[in-house]
């Protein structure tokens, strides 16, 4: 990414701490970061958006950034912890957005994995719904939180995850063999800054794609899967079900066919990826 003063900074030495002024300085987009915070610690990013999100419109926009959180969790009860100046951890609360749930998580997705390969030299993929991937291992995730205002819904807190700076051996035991960063992937560091707000940018420009067409999210998040065409098998309510991923529906959610023969449908919220590929 190209910062104020015109250098590329995404292979800077030392990933530094999160500057308002930095990021802000750097801000394309008109309505995600128009205000932003950066916590040393908090429990999770998501959860000081909800906070934030009571108070109504007046926070519209509104990006938390955490260096550490405690308690930052993802899909379906998983954690997401990161700290010590080594993850980006945000999220941006957004009001009335025109678009249903399952095509803001497709937005999310597209616009997070293509933001890093154009700041970075990491070429990303999509595990869907929401896990950022390099090969087959974890980079970030993404969660999706919808909540209604003065009973009006398309409210969203999404909230992004993403190992920049850890060394393998920044990470757990149990982890380890899964995820990734992208000093792992590319050998250097990165500017958090600079990457937190070609995010951002990158998030509007998506949304705003999305809300005139559809069909160039579809297609960008196509280009980006690592399950379209590939043998996949899951588990959607308790079940495992295993068939050729053939495409995405931006409401219904994954289509499969089936190896017991049919098409189906798998919404996210009711759905695991357990693996894919050569089973």
């Amino acid at each position: 990414m190209q910062g104020a003063k015109g250098d590329s900074d995404w292979n800077r030495n030392l990933c530094k701490f999160l500057d308002v002024d930095i990021i802000k300085a750097n801000l394309d987009a008109k309505l995600p970061g128009r205000k932003i915070l950066v916590y040393k610690s908090t429990s999770s990013t998501n959860d000081v958006a909800v906070e934030y999100a009571k108070a109504g419109k007046i926070n519209n926009g509104l990006a938390v950034f955490a260096e550490r959180q405690s308690s930052g969790r993802g899909r379906r009860g998983n954690k997401w912890l990161g700290g010590d100046g080594k993850s980006l951890l945000f999220s941006v609360l957004l009001f009335d957005i025109a678009l249903a749930l399952e095509m803001v998580t497709l937005v999310s997705a597209v616009a997070v994995a293509q933001a890093i390969g154009e700041f970075s030299p990491v070429r990303c993929g999509i595990k869907w719904p929401n896990d950022i991937i390099v090969g087959t291992k974890k980079l970030g995730g993404i969660l999706l939180e919808s909540f209604s205002q003065n009973g009006k819904g398309n409210n969203y807190i999404i909230g992004v995850g993403i190992n920049c700076c850890q060394s393998q051996a920044d990470f757990d035991e149990e982890i380890a063999e899964i995820a990734t960063s992208i000093k792992i992937e590319s050998g250097q560091n990165c500017d958090r800054n600079f990457l937190a707000a070609k995010l951002i940018n990158n998030l509007e420009k998506w949304l705003e794609a999305a809300k005139a067409d559809p069909q160039q999210v579809l297609v960008r998040w196509q280009q980006m899967s690592r399950l379209l065409g590939r043998r996949v098998r899951l588990e959607c309510d308790r079940k495992e079900f295993v068939g050729i991923c053939t495409g995405i529906d931006p409401v219904e959610g994954l289509v499969l066919q089936l190896e017991r023969g049919g098409v189906r449908l798998f919404n996210a919220s009711h759905t695991t990826v357990i693996a894919y590929g050569n089973l």
